[in-house]
């Protein structure tokens, strides 16, 4: 689920800095002129409308995936840092040292077979 959500993330990442890169900051939508290409169909005015409801749509479908993977994502990590310094320091015992034992001697015959 998370990976499905994350690729959609990024697909409207990417549709929302290409909406946005596309609008001049003048508000003259595409640039085009009102009887070449895109223009012929939408007057300047319309583009601006069409592009600024897009980038609209698109902002509010960004900041819903966001705070879906946030609310997903909220039990992976390892905290905030307030919880990570307020914490106090884990201590763990020494292992108490393992009993001394010496293997079995096996006892050595003497080679007699010479």
């Amino acid at each position: 689920m998370t990976t499905f959500l994350l690729i959609i993330h990024l697909l409207v990442t990417v549709a929302l800095i290409g909406t946005v890169l596309i609008q001049r900051s003048e508000g003259g939508g595409l640039g085009i002129g009102s009887s070449q290409g895109m223009g012929a169909f939408m007057s300047g005015r319309g583009t601006a409308n069409l592009l600024t409801r897009t980038t609209a749509v698109l902002a509010g479908i960004f900041m819903v995936l966001s705070l879906a993977l946030a609310v997903i994502n909220r039990g992976a990590g390892s905290g905030s840092a307030h919880d990570i310094l307020a914490a106090p320091p884990a201590v763990v015992p020494p292992a108490p040292p393992a009993p001394a034992t010496a293997p079995p001697a096996t006892p050595q015959t003497p080679d007699t077979t010479h």
